[in-house]
């Protein structure tokens, strides 16, 4: 008992010293306490927005096993696939159609900013020097804080989950895209 105590003291602490959070949700929490007949209500997800979140993993599964795949311009196939290939291909065996090259994939969808990215979004890069259009696309995996976590295809390495932060993705990026 004690222990709980000192833990539930610690996190009041951790938690307490914080700045104040806007809230975005309409009902209100409350807190049990041990020996409390009082009920926790967290904000509840419209059907809609379940069905938009279960599609959103869907397609990351399925992206997901395409890691490791090598990199092969225009391919859609376990044995080689590009960016586009990637999302096209997640996209597809979902049953959304989506067009196949990166730069037409960025005029599909709402644009949003990147502080709102969930998964399932799309983020397009410009990753050429002298190009003038997006050439690149990744599909959101998890998004933790600051750090979003995004699966694409890379010449150099295939098929593989980077962060945003990383320094050239981070450079390279043009925008945040939700296709859901």
């Amino acid at each position: 008992m004690l222990r709980k105590v000192l833990y539930l003291l610690v996190l009041l602490m951790l938690f307490g010293c914080g700045a104040k959070k806007k809230r975005t949700y309409s009902k209100t929490r409350t807190v049990t306490v041990e020996g409390s007949t009082e009920e926790v209500e967290a904000p509840k997800k419209s059907r809609k927005e379940e069905k938009k979140n279960e599609k959103a993993a869907a397609i990351i599964e399925t992206a997901m096993t395409f890691s490791g795949t090598r990199y092969k311009f225009g391919g859609m196939t376990k044995s080689g696939m590009d960016c586009s290939g990637l999302v096209f291909v997640s996209l597809k065996e979902n049953d959304i159609i989506f067009p196949r090259v990166s730069h037409l994939m960025a005029e599909k969808g709402k644009r949003i900013k990147v502080r709102e990215v969930q998964k399932g979004d799309l983020l397009f890069f410009k990753t050429s020097k002298s190009g003038k259009r997006i050439n690149h696309v990744g599909l959101v995996v998890d998004v933790e804080g600051n750090d979003i976590k995004f699966i694409h295809s890379t010449t150099s390495r295939g098929v593989i989950v980077s962060s945003l932060r990383e320094g050239f993705w981070n450079y390279s990026f043009v925008k945040a895209m939700r296709i859901l």
